[in-house]
């Protein structure tokens, strides 16, 4: 359906992401100059490196940590996310079941605690963050997701999850739309934050801890020397040459080209894009109801994640998850009119109400995704660097946990969480282009086909099925 309006709606939209568009963001630190050593480098200063400095400085307060980023820390996906926090390690625990049967009931009970301990981290070091323990409600809008709401409760209610099935009349005297025939919500596992904030939040937390940061450097270049690692970096407006020698190192550098060749099979970097409206006045929200501020999602195969924000914005995202030739990663490529229009269509068909609602904020960037959906892990170099990649939309809670994996294998030790399948498998690599490409695009297409005919999947997507292939953002 066209909607005449949604020109007018995003007319005014900055192209920037709404989080980081802040007076209030911190000042940047200054680049790397000249040789540096330290006992541990992390390189990357999204959610995973900053959990990885953080947690290692808490476990040993005299262990030098430094921390570059080749922007500023959170600048990139952990700066402008929805601001998910969810308990799930494994993209949902359908996704779990089906590819860690054995170990599932451990990642649940693991994902519990480890958003706890991220309430506990909020808490203790006062990170401004927004945080909320909101849940979330995943809605149906076509008559075939009731059964799978249904099916999704049943798994859910196995492994101990407070969820409730909802009816159409329920679920719209949550959240008000006509586009709505059911809903199922959990309750205790999704946390809503501010993710940029968040981001911020650990930054200073670290620096208050003694881990050294700086910003604007770019690695470009790792190589083994004598026991340690050696990284060559480039520095501040001119480029400026610096260096860092360091025992162990962490990689955290999400879905950009990995500095690790043999990491460029396992992932591919999707866009995502995401708008945000104005602040909506009194009449408005009682026109949506939304009193209890759940962070809610659609079930269609391309989904749409929506939340409300603490100054009454309506984040609405996803669905068109695009893949460019090559893995191809460029900043011209965060804004894509095509689907800011799409989903300014399908946001004023779910919430029809709000038809005189503009677009304050639309933006989009890369998800690193890999075929199984979830996060691996792996070591290079002897067991000095540490790397772990493939979060696929999911990592706002699930890179602390993987902070903790990256420390315990750069420690050599036999943990309970290197034992973990989760840790040791890796996913199916994706064929080299052009076939990646050609499959990624078959793959979106066919997803889009299921979604028109009742989830039907056609033989590409069974196939996919049977070789534990994937493509989602």
């Amino acid at each position: 359906m066209t909607v005449p309006h949604t020109g007018r709606a995003l007319a005014d939209a900055a192209p920037v992401p709404y989080w980081l568009d802040r007076p209030d963001r911190p000042d940047p630190l200054p680049p790397l100059a000249g040789p540096q050593r330290a006992d541990l480098l992390v390189i990357g200063g999204g959610y995973s490196g900053l959990w990885a400095a953080l947690l290692a400085k808490q476990a040993d307060p005299d262990r030098d940590v430094l921390l570059v980023d080749a922007g500023t820390c959170g600048w990139a996906a952990s700066g402008r996310n929805g601001g998910f926090c969810a308990a799930s390690l494994t993209h949902g625990l359908a996704n779990g079941v089906e590819r860690f049967p054995d170990e599932v009931g451990e990642l649940e009970r693991l994902g519990r605690e480890n958003l706890d301990a991220i309430a506990a981290t909020v808490a203790e070091f006062g990170i401004d963050c927004d945080f909320e323990r909101t849940g979330e409600l995943a809605v149906a809008v076509e008559p075939y997701q009731l059964a799978g709401l249904a099916a999704d409760a049943e798994l859910a209610r196995r492994y101990g999850h407070q969820v409730r099935l909802l009816d159409r009349d329920e679920v719209r005297a949550e959240v008000n739309s006509p586009t709505y025939l059911g809903g199922m919500f959990d309750a205790g596992r999704v946390a809503m934050l501010d993710p940029a904030k968040l981001a911020w939040g650990l930054r200073r937390a670290c620096l208050d801890l003694g881990v050294r940061v700086h910003e604007h450097t770019r690695v470009t270049g790792l190589r083994a020397d004598g026991p340690a690692l050696l990284a060559r970096t480039a520095g501040g407006s001119d480029g400026a040459p610096g260096s860092v020698r360091a025992r162990r190192v962490v990689l955290a550098t999400n879905a950009f080209p990995p500095l690790l060749r043999r990491l460029r099979a396992y992932l591919v970097p999707v866009y995502d894009h995401v708008l945000m409206t104005e602040p909506l006045t009194p009449a408005q929200r009682d026109a949506i109801g939304w009193r209890n501020r759940q962070g809610l999602a659609d079930t269609g195969n391309q989904f749409h994640y929506y939340r409300i924000t603490s100054d009454g914005r309506i984040l609405f995202g996803g669905y068109d998850a695009v893949y460019h030739y090559g893995n191809r990663v460029a900043p011209e490529l965060e804004q894509r009119q095509t689907t800011f229009t799409i989903l300014a269509q399908h946001f004023f068909t779910t919430f029809p109400q709000l038809a005189d609602v503009r677009f304050s904020h639309r933006w989009g960037g890369v998800i690193d995704t890999c075929t199984r959906f979830c996060p691996f892990f792996g070591t290079a170099y002897g067991g000095r660097l540490a790397y772990a990649a493939g979060y696929t939309g999911l990592g706002v809670g699930a890179t602390r946990f993987g902070a903790r994996v990256l420390l315990d294998l750069l420690a050599g030790g036999d943990t309970p969480l290197t034992r973990l399948d989760l840790v040791r498998t890796r996913p199916l690599p994706f064929p080299p282009e052009p076939v990646r490409s050609v499959g990624i695009n078959l793959t979106r297409w066919s997803l889009a086909r299921a979604d028109a005919r009742d989830g039907r999947r056609d033989l590409w997507l069974r196939t996919l099925d049977r070789l534990g292939l994937g493509f989602d953002s």
